[in-house]
Formats: C-alpha cells, structure tokens, sequence
C-alpha cells in the first residue's frame, strides 16, 4: 500500500464533520452502501433483513447518540451534509459490528478482528508505556482507511486511524490519552450508543479517569474490548457489553484479540464459528508468546515487529485471507501515551512502512 492517506479539520464540530465529508464524499457513499449491504448477510449479521428494518433500528439509536455527546452529533450532521450521506445511514457505518450485534439471530462467521496489546513502562527499554493493535476487517473496508487529524476548537487535538465517514476508531489524544478497541460479539445487542462515539469522547477527555468514566457510564448498543492509556503508562484493558464492564488494571502487559476472557462476561457472548474461533484464540496465544519472550525489552520497534508477526499461511497477528475467512489486516498502530506520538501503516503491516503521527502536528514529548 501507498503512504496513509491524511485528513486536517479544524473548527467547530459541525465544521469538522463538513470538512471530512466534502473530502472524501465519494469513498464514503461506496464504503455505507457496502455495509449497509453487509448487515443483510449471514457472514455478518443476518441474511435477508430488510433494508427499512437496519433504517429504522439506527433511527431508533440516534436519540441515545444525541443524549451521550451532542457535539459528535453535530460532526456526524456536517458529515452528513458535506458527503450528501444521510445520518442515520453514517451512524450505520461508523457503528457497524454494533448494529451486526443488535441484528443478530445466529451463530456468526466474525470475519474481522483485531489483536492489541498493552505494556507497562516496566516492560520497556525506554520506560514508557505503549499500546499497538493490527486493525482487521472484511478486505473491502481496506481502500477506505484513513489518518484523520483533528484539530477542534474547544478540547484536545485527536489523532484517529478511522476510516471514511467513521469519526473515529483508534486514536490519540495531545493530553496523552490513548485508546484502542478489539470486536466483541454478544447476545445483549439492542438500541444505544455505537463504539466510535465512545471512542471519540473518550479521546476528547484529558485525564485518565475522565476517560474511563465515559466508558462506564454509556448506554451501548453492542460489545467491544477497549484498551485505554494515559502519559505515565497507566492503563486498563475492558470488556464491555451494555449491561457490564469487566475492568483489568495493566501491570505488565496485557494481549487481547475477539473474544472475552473475563468469565463474568463469556455466558454473554454469540457463538461463533470453528474458524473465527480459531482466529481469535490462535492470535491471541501468538500475542501472549511474543510479550513473554521480549520481557523487559519492549518498545516503538519491537511492537512494529509484532503487527507483521506471521506464522504461515494460517491464522496469524498480521491476517490475510483465508478460504472460508475473508479477512485482512487493514493497518495497524502503536502509540506512546507519553510523547504523544502515533505509528500506523496502511494495509498489511508486513507489507508496509510505518510513519509518524502527532496529534495537533506539535513535536512529541519525552
């Protein structure tokens, strides 16, 4: 793949989303039609529902957006408006595997997924802590990926590895915040809030504690990891489904992938087929193996190395298509909470050159 594509906005929220929207209104018009289209398919969620159905389920979740961040609601209308993509339609396509939860009737192929780490400063050879994560999806959302730069003008300057018309995925703030997110799939899908607005609030906060606490109190709508890190290293791995967050402090280090090892969360969860529980459970051993034996030696390259970890041509941290599992490594990042700096590729880590972010275009810290 080709250098990350990269998007500055700045102004108010609604200005943001215009911005984003007027820039890429045509890759956002193909990648809502794709998943609109995917939700109608037993890969993802549930094969032969209406059209009008997923509509009026993502009507019925606007209200919870707008009583949880008014602001993100504004970005979404300017995305709206700037890329001529209804909102209820974007609020689709930023919240996908969200709505794949509150449709499901099956047992689910989960062709997508992510492997993320934490580490403690006291894993490193530079004393800081760092979070990493490939970013694994259905292969058509791989032309869509984008680093967007966001730059408001009340609150902190993000950094987002997102996609288009997605306000925002994996991301950085210039405070130090840092937060990442694995899929989960669970029984309790129903009407609230999608992930990338938790993400972006949670990014929008400037303390560690004002961003677990947004965590904590919304109403969401599906089931998600997220790994969350502050400047001096702290960090928390959670489980969160809508009626319950399993919160695991980081001491060491901390590998996740797509499905919940908290035992009060497992009785929640879909099943799920042979092979996307082999993927899961195959990238999360090969995790796990690799911190355990860079104990002590862990940083910005070491992590990098992790990303493009393969084992054949099987189940591996960095994915590629396999027959019966259509997905791959979109990208994949690593963050240092710290200097407040971001790497990310594009595409298949192993096939690519990671490059250097800072949220705001400041010089890092530390």
């Amino acid at each position: 793949m080709p250098s990350i594509r990269s998007l500055t906005v700045s102004g108010d929220p609604y200005d943001l989303g215009f911005q984003h929207g007027q820039a890429y209104a045509e890759p956002i018009g193909r990648l809502t039609e794709e998943r609109l289209r995917l939700c109608a398919t037993d890969d993802w969620a549930r094969a032969g529902v209406h059209h009008q159905v997923i509509l009026d389920l993502a009507a019925r979740c606007m209200p919870y957006h707008h009583r949880f961040d008014e602001a993100l609601c504004a970005e979404l209308e300017g995305l709206a408006d700037g890329s001529g993509v209804p909102m209820v339609e974007l609020l689709i396509m930023n919240g996908f595997t969200d709505f794949v939860d509150a449709l499901h009737q099956h047992v689910v192929d989960d062709p997508g997924g992510c492997t993320a780490v934490l580490t403690a400063p006291s894993e490193s050879t530079d004393g800081r802590g760092y979070m990493a994560q490939t970013w694994d999806m259905h292969t058509t959302a791989t032309p869509y990926v984008v680093m967007l730069d966001v730059r408001p003008n009340v609150g902190p300057n993000v950094m987002t590895f997102t996609l288009n018309g997605c306000v925002g995925m994996i991301g950085i703030n210039d405070a130090g915040i840092a937060v990442g997110i694995n899929n989960l799939y669970t029984t309790e899908g129903k009407k609230g809030v999608t992930w990338p607005f938790v993400v972006r609030k949670m990014l929008a906060q400037t303390d560690l504690d004002a961003a677990m606490a947004v965590l904590e109190g919304a109403d969401l709508a599906g089931a998600h990891n997220y790994l969350v890190m502050g400047p001096d290293g702290q960090g928390f791995n959670v489980e969160a489904v809508p009626s319950l967050r399993a919160v695991t402090p980081l001491e060491t280090t901390i590998a996740h992938a797509n499905h919940c090892v908290a035992p009060e969360l497992v009785n929640l969860e879909r099943p799920r087929s042979e092979l996307a529980m082999q993927s899961t459970a195959t990238r999360l051993e090969q995790a796990r193996a690799f911190l355990n034996q860079r104990s002590g030696q862990i940083n910005k390259d070491v992590l990098i190395e992790l990303t493009r970890y393969r084992e054949g041509d099987g189940f591996s941290v960095c994915q590629t298509p396999v027959v019966g599992y259509d997905v791959e490594s979109s990208g994949a990042c690593v963050m240092s909470p710290e200097t407040r700096e971001m790497w990310a590729v594009w595409g298949l880590p192993s096939e690519g050159e990671f490059e250097r972010f800072v949220p705001g275009g400041v010089e890092a810290r530390g």
